[in-house]
């Protein structure tokens, strides 16, 4: 019991962090050297795969950051204030760099491409848990069940070509089974258009989430727009190229829920309270040592972003931050063990597909829907063009079953079959 009560106690005290209430130390004085820029990499054998997608997701993060700043700095006439996002933006870059660094020279892009997938999932899998908004919530576990069978289908292009088990690299934190067929995946572009969250009355939790979920798509579609095409053979190229489409409409369909009537610098405020806050969970949870100190060091900068950005904010539009956030984080993202809930989603919305706004099972759209007319379109009608089926007939012919890592059998019976390729879940009626 005291234990129980311990941690509820470490849960409250968490909840209670204000970042507006810190003293920011000086941007000059938290300018990173050289030195300290270059981290010493992670073990690819031994990292933690939380660490891991600790630290891919803020990789993503941070890229946002730093676009988004020059977007912003595109779109300012005034010099003292684009002085100003140069500084900012210069430190983001900083973190961004030393992040990024953390991924060893001897981890291959598809072992790393197995770690964004699992991001994707969990990350996902979480904020879907804990998001109050029903239609947000129901736009994440949409895109969820196609992430996770993304993550079954590069596991078994990596044991295929490299003999490596996507699930020891994972150490079984998540399974490795088919969600949503990938081939199913591919809808109008109208379709990923989805109805924008307004920000005057959502959430911090909400904010966060749409803010979390839209640069950690965004990652994936960016990671893969640029090693796609260095993979070592012909498959595997396709296969990045023909995902890496599904990671444009999620992007897409996250990035529509942002709130398109915020300011540049009301979102500037956005970005860095999403920052801290992110920063603060990982310096909460982080096992290995030496992150741990990174995510401090970070979570130390960014409250000074958060401030200088809230002095601009009220400064160049005469608005507080108490009109933008609650100023309080509500309750740290944790990675942890989702697959009871990954599974619920795919028992239950597995045949669910986009209807402009809205999601429908697809039985229940009319046969001259825009979905059947771009199927044909990029020409799912031909199966041996369409790679993420391609690269499970290959692994069956040759081994007479698919790769998977399952607890249990999969919960959908259309998906159990290990020796064919399901194309149909999703996409037929």
């Amino acid at each position: 019991m005291k234990n129980n009560n311990k941690t509820e106690e470490v849960k409250k005290e968490r909840a209670t962090f204000k970042p507006f209430e810190q003293k920011p130390k000086k941007m000059e004085d938290l300018m990173i050297d050289w030195k300290t820029l270059y981290p010493k990499p992670y073990d690819k054998k031994k990292v933690d795969p939380w660490t891991k997608c600790r630290v891919i997701l803020m990789n993503g993060i941070e890229v946002e950051a730093v676009m988004f700043m020059h977007n912003f700095h595109r779109q300012c006439k005034d010099q003292e204030l684009r002085r100003q996002l140069a500084m900012t933006r210069r430190m983001e870059q900083e973190q961004q760099k030393m992040i990024n660094w953390l991924s060893p020279a001897d981890e291959s892009q598809l072992e790393l491409t197995i770690g964004y997938e699992h991001v994707a999932v969990d990350l996902t899998a979480w904020l879907a848990q804990h998001e109050p908004d029903q239609y947000v919530k129901q736009c994440l576990d949409f895109a969820l069940l196609e992430d996770f069978d993304h993550l079954y289908r590069y596991a078994d292009l990596l044991k295929f070509d490299k003999d490596i088990a996507a699930h020891e690299l994972v150490k079984k934190y998540v399974e490795i089974t088919p969600g949503r067929p990938t081939i199913s995946h591919y809808r109008h572009p109208f379709e990923s258009v989805k109805k924008p969250c307004d920000f005057k009355k959502a959430s911090d939790r909400t904010k966060l989430n749409t803010l979390i979920i839209t640069a950690g798509e965004q990652q994936t579609m960016n990671y893969y727009m640029n090693i796609g095409p260095t993979y070592e053979n012909d498959p595997g190229r396709k296969l990045y190229q023909q995902i890496g489409m599904v990671e444009e409409q999620h992007v897409t369909h996250y990035g529509a829920l942002l709130d398109p009537n915020c300011t540049w610098l009301e979102n500037m405020l956005l970005h860095d309270y999403t920052e801290c806050y992110l920063y603060y969970s990982f310096y909460e949870t982080e096992v290995d040592k030496e992150i741990k100190q990174i995510w401090e060091l970070f979570l130390e900068q960014e409250i000074a972003h958060l401030h200088a950005a809230a002095q601009l904010l009220e400064k160049y539009e005469g608005t507080s931050w108490q009109e933008v956030v609650t100023g309080e984080f509500p309750e740290i993202l944790e990675f942890q063990d989702t697959k009871d809930y990954v599974r619920d989603v795919l028992k239950n919305q597995a045949e669910l597909t986009a209807d402009k706004e809205d999601f429908k099972n697809i039985a229940d759209i009319p046969k001259n829907h825009e979905f059947f007319k771009y199927q044909k379109l990029v020409g799912n009608d031909d199966l041996n063009q369409v790679e993420g089926h391609m690269v499970i007939e290959r692994y069956q012919k040759e081994n007479s079953e698919d790769y998977r890592y399952e607890d249990e059998e999969n919960p959908r019976k259309e998906l159990r079959d290990r020796t064919k390729d399901n194309t149909t879940l999703g996409r037929v009626q």
